[in-house]
């Protein structure tokens, strides 16, 4: 599969399609829509972050990718953005849309080999960002990036998502964002 800009590209969206396992890095740089990581430098943080491990807690063994949230998270900070954890007993309406850059999204994933689907659920991180006042799903698995819309249903989508399935919801936020907690509102 192709790495790059997707066809949605006349609409101005960057968008990497999947390749190995690096979903987490494809994630990254469709949020930040910019191709800014690569499996190189995310093994780099894996290497930062357990660097005495013999075997890195935060990949693949493989050397495939499947990164966890604490290379995203390390990457993120790089670029002097936080990833701050959504709680999902909280209110979707006291998040301040205005403030968020996107959301990199853990999700339960479909395991195929090629064509065939085995009965196999894995872990896949996918990004939601708003690019031109519109709100993109830009899973690297979808062939494209798939409009959600507005902030309406932006709510609504991250609703379905937290409420249909064990998944985890990173805010991604400028870091004096995140020191301020202006991603939040009030109560």
């Amino acid at each position: 599969m192709s790495e790059g800009p997707a066809p949605a590209a006349a609409e101005g969206l960057y968008h990497e399609r999947q390749r190995l396992e690096l979903c987490a890095v494809h994630a990254l740089n469709n949020v930040l829509q910019q191709r800014r990581f690569t499996q190189e430098a995310a093994d780099e943080i894996c290497k930062r972050l357990a660097p005495d491990a013999r075997m890195n807690p935060h990949c693949s063994f493989l050397g495939t990718g499947n990164y966890d949230v604490n290379v995203i998270m390390a990457a993120l900070h790089s670029l002097d953005f936080a990833a701050v954890w959504w709680d999902k007993r909280r209110s979707l309406e006291q998040l301040v849309l205005s403030q968020i850059l996107g959301f990199i999204i853990n999700v339960p994933s479909n395991v195929s080999l090629g064509f065939m689907s085995l009965p196999l659920r894995r872990k896949h991180w996918i990004a939601v960002r708003q690019v031109n006042g519109t709100y993109y799903n830009l899973d690297s698995k979808l062939k494209a990036p798939a409009c959600i819309g507005g902030e309406g249903e932006l709510r609504a989508f991250l609703q379905d998502v937290v409420s249909q399935s064990p998944c985890e919801v990173l805010l991604v936020v400028p870091r004096a964002v995140e020191e301020a907690g202006s991603w939040l509102s009030p109560e």
